[in-house]
């Protein structure tokens, strides 16, 4: 009887484990499918201090006007209003050379040392008539005739005005007649600076003999360079001098920048008009030669919803921003349309008054990523 009844028991007792185990499977199966899907949140939580922290900014959504712009090739070259040649007036042999190519040089910083025989008559003749002059002069009109008088002051300035048109500067030429030293009449003479900048030309060796004309130096100040942007005669005719542009370098810099002028006849080369643009040469990062894009301003569109280029990230094969709400940046998959420089049009996705992240996007994105990848393991 006893082993009857242990028999039943243990019958009822796996009759209620057959029952009761699909329950307390589907139970288990339900906890980790919610256990899951805490852990694969598709956002991150951060705090306004976490976000400063971090460096994440985010920005209201308001419709806006922005530019319309034109895309041209463009080449930097020197600003000609801001660049001199230095130039020998009379033949003449280089001496000495004072400065090298690249050196920046200030108003009045001597160049070149060379050396004349036409400057050294010209500098034995101011001597002797300035001798004249002041012999006469310290005579007076009284002893001397008022003609004898006049011809020796006309002959001294006459003698000094030649060193001076020669290249000497005013302060040698003072110098020399204030010596009366005839020996020092050797015809040697330097050129200075007329401007600051810096050397971009220097092609010449000491010793050579040098035509009038011939340039020695040519000095250009870089803090402001102009860009020749080579438009088609359809795109000329969108834009007019004062148009605010933007220089872009291959490296995606970029630098304000404003149209000077517009020439009206078309390269024979590349039948193509030109826009000489004024651009700011911030840090010295342009130079001559140097070929950008030039992208200018060509009008406005009605307001519209765009955002930062910067706030856009690809991910799932879509391009998504990270939408701000109650301390949550989740990603939003956006429909985009026409950029303008560095802002890029909404079609769907989002709407005024939404706040998203505008920095640091990459950091949320690999947040995301890597509890994904933390889930999947």
């Amino acid at each position: 009887m006893t082993f009857q009844r242990n028999i039943k028991k243990v019958v009822l007792c796996a009759t209620v484990l057959i029952l009761t185990t699909p329950i307390l499977f589907t139970n288990a199966v339900k906890a980790e499918e919610e256990h899951g899907d805490e852990h694969a949140e598709n956002l991150v939580r951060m705090t306004a201090a976490d976000r400063e922290r971090q460096g994440v900014e985010t920005i209201k959504l308001v419709r806006k006007e922005l530019f319309e712009s034109l895309s041209a090739p463009g080449e930097v070259g020197l600003n000609l209003y801001q660049t001199s040649e230095v130039t020998p007036r009379i033949p003449a042999q280089v001496l000495i050379r004072h400065v090298r190519l690249g050196d920046p040089v200030k108003v009045g910083d001597k160049l070149v040392t060379l050396s004349s025989v036409q400057m050294a008559e010209a500098q034995g003749n101011l001597i002797v008539t300035a001798r004249e002059w002041k012999r006469v002069e310290n005579l007076g009109r009284k002893v001397v005739s008022d003609r004898r008088f006049v011809e020796a002051q006309v002959a001294a300035q006459q003698a000094r005005a030649k060193v001076r048109a020669f290249g000497m500067s005013a302060s040698a030429t003072s110098k020399l007649v204030a010596s009366g030293d005839a020996s020092k009449a050797i015809g040697a003479f330097a050129l200075y600076a007329k401007q600051d900048g810096t050397i971009m030309r220097d092609n010449f060796v000491a010793g050579e003999f040098v035509e009038p004309g011939r340039v020695l130096f040519e000095i250009s100040d870089e803090t402001s360079v102009w860009v020749d942007a080579r438009l088609s005669a359809g795109q000329s005719t969108r834009i007019q001098p004062g148009t605010p542009a933007r220089i872009q370098t291959s490296d995606g810099s970029e630098y304000p920048a404003i149209v000077l002028q517009l020439r009206h006849q078309v390269d024979e080369a590349t039948r193509t008009l030109s826009a000489r643009v004024s651009v700011e040469n911030i840090n010295d990062s342009l130079h001559a030669g140097q070929f950008v894009t030039a992208i200018i301003q060509t009008g406005k569109t009605q307001p519209l919803l765009a955002i930062p280029q910067n706030a856009v990230t690809l991910m799932d094969g879509s391009s998504q921003v990270f939408l701000l709400k109650d301390d949550e940046l989740t990603p939003v998959p956006v429909l985009l349309g026409t950029t303008y420089g560095e802002w890029i049009e909404i079609k769907s996705g989002l709407k005024a008054g939404d706040e998203i992240a505008i920095s640091q996007v990459f950091f949320l994105k690999s947040m995301i990523l890597k509890s994904s990848i933390g889930d999947e393991h």
